[in-house]
């Protein structure tokens, strides 16, 4: 089995716990899985598949993206999957996407209020805004698997620029909406593609 690294970075740690359980999936299938945050990740070397991690927070953690490009060069050798966690996501009937799966947590996924217009918070939040935040960073790096997770936001836990964002641009409601069966369904996809 192949020895995967799961690296994430977290704004409030609700992202942690996901990276956790995708950790731990894989390893009951018999993957040598660790769970790092990108902060500790040293050397990539010794992982034969990478997957990465982040909250949508003005687009992907600007911690992730900077990984990415710092990293490009290993990642473009190695199957790589990334994940984002977010509050609100919105889906365009009939989008072109990228040629690789993308998994949504049903939960998380809302059209247009109005069909064929978005307004400002549908267009921030819109899939291929956030895709485009994930991509742009390593547009070398061929993801074998991009998933949307819907996240747990805590007020207390984020700056004031950040609350006044959510409050304002987003408004999502502060809650835990993480569906952690749709996390360990999309690690199991993954044990076939990495």
């Amino acid at each position: 089995m192949s020895k995967i690294l799961v690296a994430y970075s977290t704004n409030s740690g609700s992202t942690a716990a996901v990276a956790q359980a995708i950790t731990d999936e894989l390893t009951l299938a018999g993957h040598n899985a660790e769970v790092l945050p990108l902060a500790k990740v040293a050397d990539l070397d010794a992982y034969d598949s990478v997957i990465l991690g982040a909250p949508m927070i003005f687009g992907w953690h600007n911690e992730a993206r900077r990984f990415l490009r710092q990293h490009r060069r290993e990642l473009v050798a190695k199957k790589v999957a990334l994940f984002a966690c977010a509050m609100r996501l919105t889906v365009l009937p009939g989008e072109a996407l990228p040629e690789f799966p993308i998994e949504i947590d049903p939960n998380l996924a809302s059209e247009p209020q109005t069909a064929g217009k978005l307004n400002f918070k549908e267009r921030f939040t819109a899939l291929g805004h956030y895709l485009q935040a994930m991509l742009k960073a390593a547009p070398d790096v061929k993801p074998v698997s991009v998933a949307f997770f819907k996240g747990c936001l805590d007020m207390r836990k984020l700056k004031w620029w950040q609350a006044a964002f959510v409050m304002l641009v987003v408004q999502a409601t502060p809650g835990d909406y993480r569906d952690m069966e749709f996390v360990r369904v999309w690690a199991r996809k993954l044990r076939i593609l990495i």
